[in-house]
């Protein structure tokens, strides 16, 4: 793996501004005030949402609270989702702070998954990390590691460690030499247009005449409405968004891969329609 520790120290530390609001129709004993907080892009809700739970449950009566979930303007957020590809694919244009509406009823079964405990994320987290392994590795390097390993990764995302969670995470993050990158890249493409949750395919990191592919090339191939020509006018129809950010499209899908991918080892990447403002 190319050592750009800079880049993962600042991906592993983006966060974002939200104000959480309690819904106006949940029923309180006195006024609930907002709840301010800064979110780290790479978790998830429901495991740093502790404090904000909290917060909301001292002005409510026990029998008024049933699971918590949340909602920005109109659309409930899936909790096994990162949070920063939330963020980018609902609300990047929006000004900050991120306004997050709190419910403690009328769950949306439709739309979201329960979260009955913190066990519920780290099972969907693990089974995130060794999908992409297999990718990536043919499961070799995750089903060589001890369960201590796997539950080192698991303690360093739920406790915001940089450094426990990279000591193993970089042995995901290599592979042989004479190969120049992983078997398949491990991403999954998300747009607020299509109703299909996201698209993920095969796709390797070197084409068969030893070139790098791009992140270009991915598109291309996988996702060509992403970088369809400019509209009339010349202007971008769309931004290609990873961690509130928009990497060339020259850049290697390898490079990408190692220094971009979020915890769980996946490029999860938001195609948005270009701001109008």
């Amino acid at each position: 793996m190319t050592d750009d520790k800079d880049v993962l120290r600042d991906v592993w530390f983006g966060r974002i501004p939200t104000c959480f609001t309690l819904y106006q129709d949940e029923i309180t004993e006195r006024e609930a005030e907002p709840y301010y907080l800064l979110l780290p892009r790479v978790s998830y809700l429901t495991l740093v949402t502790d404090k904000v739970k909290k917060h909301f449950q001292k002005v409510m009566r026990q029998e008024d609270i049933s699971e918590i979930w949340f909602e920005y303007e109109g659309t409930p957020l899936k909790w096994h989702y990162p949070i920063g590809l939330l963020f980018d694919l609902l609300a990047s244009s929006s000004a900050l702070p991120w306004n997050i509406t709190v419910h403690f009823k009328s769950f949306p079964e439709r739309d979201l998954l329960h979260c009955p405990s913190k066990d519920a994320i780290e099972a969907h987290f693990m089974s995130c990390m060794k999908e992409a392994d297999a990718l990536k590795h043919k499961s070799q390097v995750i089903n060589e590691m001890q369960k201590k390993d796997h539950k080192q990764l698991w303690m360093g995302l739920q406790n915001d460690r940089f450094d426990q969670f990279w000591a193993i995470n970089r042995k995901l993050m290599e592979y042989p030499a004479e190969e120049n990158g992983f078997r398949y890249i491990p991403f999954r493409i998300y747009q607020t247009t299509t109703e299909r949750p996201f698209i993920q395919k095969l796709f390797r990191p070197v084409a068969a005449d030893g070139q790098l592919h791009t992140l270009g090339d991915l598109l291309k191939e996988v996702c060509p409405s992403a970088v369809s020509p400019e509209g009339i006018d010349g202007e971008k129809k769309n931004q290609v968004m990873i961690h509130g950010i928009e990497p060339m499209l020259e850049t290697p899908l390898q490079w990408l891969s190692e220094h971009l991918s979020y915890p769980d080892n996946f490029l999860h990447i938001s195609i948005i329609p270009q701001p109008t403002d």
